[in-house]
């Protein structure tokens, strides 16, 4: 097991008021490792984390505010990312009208000119922006993607990628994978349980798996299911602590019964 140096090892984490990255932060926290969080909006996240973790202003969009945020950064966690379809938070340049919402939907590469945070622009240039001014000496990067990227023509990931979603997502994983730098690549099935995030039908039906159901990783993009976000967020932090999972990419969805404790050392010895 890796061992950090808590008066030296900081992990810097995107996306850490998003759903998963919440609970990243909360779990770092746990277990008293220093956090620094990359935030678009201070107060927002000042506001979340109540002074508990160093706040960095940046955009992965925009390159140029993020080697402010790297000093001392020795492991990231990129948590960042967007809806699959077109929304509110693909952050249009101009609200569509419903002609253009239908030109959208028939057409869905016009979309991207006109939306600053498709997945385009968060999971694939975002990444790879990310990926170029994190240090030369990082200890590992943790990219949260998708199950479904090597499945692309196959339902229901086909649908999960009309807006390129996973096209996104797996420009953002070869980034990581071509830097040279450590990496663990996580892909979670469909994200369920709280905090609620993101607009689609699991959110209105705030879908939970009660803690009822065990972890199952796997590799080579064969999973499918949903996925606790508080499952996937362990996962991105007891990673870290795992040399057996540096340079790997594994799938976790909830299935069949739950032990009474994750092992996560023996799962990901698994992969």
């Amino acid at each position: 097991m890796t061992s950090f140096d808590s008066a030296k090892d900081l992990v810097l984490v995107a996306g850490a008021t998003g759903g998963v990255g919440q609970l990243v932060v909360g779990k770092l926290l746990e277990k008293g490792l220093k956090v620094r969080v990359l935030t678009r909006n201070a107060a927002k996240a000042e506001e979340m984390f109540n002074q508990k973790v160093e706040i960095a202003v940046g955009d992965i969009r925009q390159p140029a505010t993020l080697p402010a945020a790297m000093p001392g950064v020795t492991h990231i966690i990129n948590c960042t990312g967007t809806t699959a379809f077109p929304s509110a938070r693909w952050e249009f340049e101009q609200s569509p009208n419903l002609i253009e919402w239908g030109i959208i939907f028939l057409n869905p590469k016009s979309s991207e000119a006109k939306a600053k945070n498709s997945p385009v622009k968060i999971d694939a240039e975002g990444v790879r922006n990310l990926v170029a001014a994190a240090p030369q000496n990082l200890k590992r990067f943790v990219f949260v993607s998708s199950c479904g990227i090597l499945r692309k023509n196959q339902f229901p990931f086909s649908i999960l990628n009309g807006f390129g979603v996973l096209d996104a997502k797996q420009k953002g994983e070869e980034s990581i994978i071509n830097s040279g730098l450590p990496y663990t690549i996580i892909r979670p099935g469909r994200l369920i349980d709280g905090p609620y995030t993101s607009y689609d039908l699991n959110t209105l039906l705030k879908a939970k798996t009660g803690g009822k159901y065990g972890v199952v990783i796997g590799t080579g993009d064969t999973l499918s299911g949903d996925a606790s976000r508080i499952d996937v967020a362990n996962a991105c932090v007891e990673c870290l602590f795992q040399p057996s999972s540096s340079r790997k990419i594994f799938e976790i969805v909830n299935q069949g019964q739950r032990p009474p404790v994750i092992d996560w050392e023996t799962l990901f010895s698994g992969i």
